[in-house]
């Protein structure tokens, strides 16, 4: 009797061990043979769990592995354009500089959301332009620091494919910003199809994100009301401050002059370069094109140059051989930043 018993409880023990690896090979949520693992955590650890789980896999679905790498291997579906006007703009901005702000702090603020170098695209659509953002830069980190801060969330919500260049003057030698807009301008090319150029200095912020930094059928001078001047143009040949043109349109103009060493006077050569190649300049509503400068003192080795407003009237017959084709500079470093892309530069200053 105690024989048969104990063969009945025998098969009884085999017919429930045989169920159970049936189970297991058949069940529809492989997380289920460990309930209280994570299944990532099951995926990962192989030491323990590394062949039974594989098993597992190639009996349980095969055909939709194979389906799966099929897809994901096609190309995804491309994005709708971005809207001409977009929607998360939210007209004036509370902008103020007392504020202490480091590097580290904005980096904090907005890294997470920014590619390597300054980069960023709309994720939910494609922008309508591809936008290098070049800003002329020596010991200017405060002011940098101030620009990114307002700067990058203008950007985004003006969804556009942009990339901040800060193009630095290595040394102490007389400043040339137009040389660094040229370089700015040559550099960014080399990382990326851009077709619009914005031409920055680094103390000027908007003060409304509807002033769109986008590229029109002609050279643009944004920067139209600013504080210093009580929010009134300064001159009607104005296009300092914050300029945009496109690849084309920076061509045909040769860029800017790169014999404008010390303050002045590249501004204003490079509109005669537009006026001479046959083009105008457009302006957006005053009312709309409003930023605040952030108030300093003059730079060191970036005063005043009397010549350079000698060489405004002689714009015509420089055009041809002063510009990009007569470009020389050596690059010392590029260095990537979450919010920008540093490129320091030997202009060859007298």
């Amino acid at each position: 009797m105690k024989k048969k018993i104990t063969i009945i409880l025998a098969l009884s023990a085999l017919f429930t061990l045989t169920c159970f690896t049936v189970f297991l090979l058949h069940s529809k949520d492989a997380s289920l043979v460990f309930p209280s693992l994570p299944q990532q955590v099951v995926k990962g650890s192989r030491r323990v769990f590394g062949k039974m789980m594989d098993h597992i896999r190639v009996k349980k679905i095969p055909d939709v592995s194979r389906k799966t790498a099929a897809t994901s291997a096609q190309p995804a579906p491309p994005l709708d354009p971005c809207p001409d006007s977009p929607l998360s703009l939210v007209g004036p901005l509370l902008v103020e500089f007392e504020t202490i702000r480091s590097l580290q702090w904005v980096r904090n603020q907005l890294g997470s959301v920014l590619q390597q170098g300054g980069r960023h695209k709309p994720p939910d659509c494609t922008a309508r332009q591809k936008v290098a953002v070049i800003i002329p830069f020596r010991n200017r980190y405060e002011h940098l620091t101030h620009w990114l801060y307002y700067l990058h969330p203008v950007l985004m919500r003006q969804q556009l494919d942009y990339g901040v260049y800060v193009i630095n003057q290595d040394g102490d030698g007389a400043f040339n910003r137009a040389k660094l807009m040229n370089i700015g301008f040559v550099e960014a090319l080399k990382e990326y199809d851009y077709d619009c150029f914005v031409f920055s200095d680094v103390d000027l912020v908007p003060i409304d994100d509807r002033n769109l930094y986008r590229c029109s059928d002609h050279p643009r001078h944004l920067s139209v009301a600013i504080d210093k001047f009580n929010y009134r143009l300064s001159s009607v040949t104005a296009f300092g401050g914050v300029s945009l043109l496109t690849e084309e349109q920076f061509l045909k103009v040769n860029g800017f002059s790169n014999t404008f060493w010390g303050w002045g006077g590249e501004d204003d050569d490079l509109y005669n370069r537009i006026i001479v190649r046959g083009m105008s300049i457009t302006r957006p509503d005053a009312g709309i094109a409003k930023y605040k400068m952030i108030k300093h003192g003059r730079d060191l080795h970036n005063e005043v140059n009397p010549e350079n407003a000698v060489k405004t009237q002689k714009t015509a017959e420089n055009i041809e051989t002063d510009g990009l084709n007569s470009l020389n500079f050596t690059v010392k470093e590029i260095l990537k930043d979450v919010l920008f892309t540093l490129i320091s530069v030997d202009v060859q200053a007298p």
